[in-house]
C-alpha cells in the first residue's frame, strides 16, 4: 500500500443541497445521494490518504456543500468548485467576498461538455473570468470529451498563458476502439508541448465502454502515452467516485491505475503521480 495517495477526483451530491440537472432523467445507480461517509468506506479500502472534491453542478450550492463537508473531514485536502464564468464581475465578487479566503477552495471547473457549443470557453466573458482565476493562482479542470474541447483548451492557453489546466479523464482517449492514438493522440501531444497543461488519470473504466470487462491491459497504452508526452511531473490520478461505479468497483479502478503506473515508473516518479504533483497543482 502506498504511504501517500491523493484521489483528486471525488464527487458527492445531495439533492436537498443543490440541483444536478444532468441527473434528473438518469435511470442509473447515480440517481441518488452520495455522501462523504459512503466514500470514506471506499477510501479506506483502497488506501487513499487524501481527497479532492470536484464540482458536479454549475451552481454555488454544490460548491458550498462540498466546502462544508471539507471542513468536517481532515483527509479532504481541497475542493474544485464552480464560478459563474459567463459573468466576470460576479466571478471576481464571489472570490473576493467568499471563496478566495476559504482554505479548501483550490480550483474551478465548469461542465463544458454539457454546453451545446464545444467552444464555450472562448467567449469573451469566460476568457475574462479565466484571467481572473489566473490572477488568484487558481487552476482549471477541463472536461474534454470531444477533439474540439481539446483544441479549445489550447486556444484558452494561448489567451490566458498564466492559467494552469488539467485534462480530466485524459480527455477521453479512444480505449473503446483500441485506436493508437488517432486525432486524440495528435491533439494531446500538441497540448503536452504547452507546459501549463496537466493530465488527470481518471474515468478510464467508463471511457472504455466495456463497463464490467475492462482490464488494466486495456488502459495501459493510454496511461503510458500520457506519461510519455506530459511527463511524470504533470500527471496525477483520480478515482471519479461514484461515476466510476458504473464501470466496476472503486477498488478495482484504483488497483488498475496503481498496477499500470507502478509498472511504468520508478518509485520517485510514482510518488509524484500519486501524491506530490496533485499537491503542487492544487496548492494543497
Amino acid at each position: 500500500m502506498l504511504k501517500k495517495l491523493i484521489d483528486t477526483h471525488v464527487h458527492i451530491w445531495d439533492f436537498e443541497k443543490a440541483d444536478y440537472d444532468w441527473l434528473k432523467n438518469d435511470e442509473s445507480i447515480l440517481n441518488r445521494n452520495y455522501s462523504i461517509d459512503e466514500f470514506d468506506e471506499a477510501r479506506v479500502e483502497v488506501g487513499i490518504t487524501e481527497a479532492v472534491l470536484v464540482q458536479a453542478a454549475n451552481n454555488f450550492e454544490d460548491t458550498d456543500h462540498m466546502l462544508e463537508v471539507a471542513g468536517d473531514k481532515d483527509w479532504v485536502s481541497g475542493v474544485v468548485g464552480w464560478l459563474p464564468l459567463m459573468n466576470p464581475g460576479q466571478t471576481l465578487k464571489a472570490l473576493e467576498d467568499k471563496y478566495a479566503r476559504n482554505p479548501f477552495f483550490k480550483g474551478i471547473r465548469h461542465l463544458v461538455h454539457d454546453e451545446p457549443d464545444p467552444q464555450w470557453l472562448l467567449q469573451d466573458e469566460v476568457i475574462e473570468s479565466l484571467k481572473i482565476l489566473s490572477s488568484f493562482n487558481l487552476p482549471f479542470d477541463v472536461v474534454a470529451v470531444l477533439p474540439k474541447h481539446i483544441e479549445t483548451a489550447m486556444e484558452v492557453a494561448n489567451k490566458v498563458p498564466g492559467l494552469k489546466m488539467v485534462f480530466d479523464h485524459i480527455s477521453q482517449p479512444p480505449i473503446s476502439t483500441k485506436e493508437k492514438f488517432g486525432l486524440w493522440g495528435q491533439l494531446m501531444e500538441e497540448a503536452a508541448n504547452m507546459d501549463n497543461f496537466y493530465v488527470k488519470v481518471s474515468g478510464l473504466g467508463n471511457t472504455s465502454k466495456n463497463f464490467y470487462q475492462w482490464t488494466a491491459a486495456d488502459i495501459t497504452p493510454y496511461i503510458e502515452f500520457a506519461l510519455e508526452k506530459f511527463g511524470s511531473d504533470r500527471c496525477f490520478c483520480g478515482g471519479n467516485w461514484p461515476v466510476s461505479l458504473l464501470a466496476e468497483s472503486f477498488t478495482n479502478t484504483w488497483e488498475a491505475y496503481i498496477k499500470v503506473i507502478s509498472s511504468l515508473l520508478d518509485e520517485s516518479q510514482q510518488e509524484k503521480v500519486f501524491y506530490t504533483n496533485a499537491q503542487k497543482f492544487y496548492h494543497l
